[in-house]
């Protein structure tokens, strides 16, 4: 006799409270797609890599004790570089710095946009004029010249990378929100708990936010991808973090001069960040067609 998992019987989903069961039913939906699940899978892999570094690199990822641009063997999986480190233990600990900006990035921008965005939909007036046209003013650059702009003012590292990918992201929630909040403001239940003498703040968090937390969920899955390619492009250019911090781009920059004679220096991190990339965006697709989640920037 076999077993299988399957969802709850009907008759259990309606005894759920409604929370619970929407829940479940977003994540049963997004169980069923396989592209997701995949991307879940590659994406929980290089999470734990990078989290659990030390355990998983067999290596120094600065010990220069290697030879040179050797290629890939049972000793180094996926060979050295020119300093002679090993380039497996050098793409596992650039998962943690990469994978660190993206989620911290993303996280911090999202706060700002909400913030931007909630104020901006629901006050209007002035406060929705000078706000979006500074959003307007940064949405006519793409994200990353702003951010190699902002970390040419700041200077570099990771703490300054940190600070300019945020601000270079939080345009895209902040226009997201402000729709949302534009289409919920009129809603009954936004007038009701307006006529029941609720606070703005109190109507902003506890009603109106709820509401769009799924475009803000769609939106910040993808911003994670693209926080992570900013970082590494700043990275390659010499704008990111330290020279002896191991990260994606830097591997990639390191890599320029040598991919003629040591293919393998440039194929492997540029794997790890296609890999990432691509894995975050199938989970971000799939979050958005299970939302329905349509554009709500104007």
């Amino acid at each position: 006799m076999s077993h299988s998992i399957s969802h709850p019987p009907q008759r259990q989903m309606d005894a759920l409270p409604q929370r619970e069961r929407s829940r479940w039913l977003w994540l049963n939906a997004l169980l069923r797609r396989v592209p997701a699940v995949a991307a879940l899978v590659v994406i929980t892999v290089i999470v734990l890599a990078g989290i659990l570094a030390p355990l998983v690199a067999p290596y120094d990822p600065n010990a220069q004790e290697y030879g040179f641009m050797e290629a890939p063997s049972v000793a180094h999986w996926l060979g050295t570089d020119d300093l002679g480190r090993d380039l497996f233990s050098r793409i596992v600990y650039g998962a943690r710095i990469s994978l660190f900006v993206g989620v911290v990035t993303v996280l911090l921008s999202m706060i700002l946009g909400v913030l931007l965005g909630l104020l901006a939909g629901y006050y209007g007036g002035w406060v929705d004029n000078v706000i979006m046209r500074y959003i307007d003013l940064q949405w006519a650059f793409p994200n990353f010249i702003i951010a190699v702009y902002l970390v040419a003012v700041f200077g570099t590292g990771l703490s300054n990378v940190i600070v300019a990918v945020t601000l270079a992201f939080l345009d895209d929630f902040a226009r997201i929100v402000r729709g949302m909040v534009l289409s919920l403001r009129t809603q009954d239940f936004v007038i009701a708990s307006r006529a029941t003498g609720a606070r703005d703040l109190r109507i902003m968090l506890r009603h109106i936010l709820p509401n769009a937390a799924a475009p803000i969920i769609v939106q910040a899955t993808v911003s994670i991808s693209a926080a992570i390619l900013a970082e590494a492009g700043l990275s390659f250019l010499g704008l990111g973090v330290k020279p002896s911090t191991p990260t994606w781009g830097l591997i990639l920059s390191d890599a320029r001069s040598f991919f003629s004679r040591a293919w393998w220096m440039a194929v492997f991190p540029g794997l790890a960040i296609t890999l990432t990339v691509l894995s975050i965006n199938f989970l971000g697709d799939a979050l958005r067609d299970i939302f329905d989640v349509r554009e709500y920037a104007d």
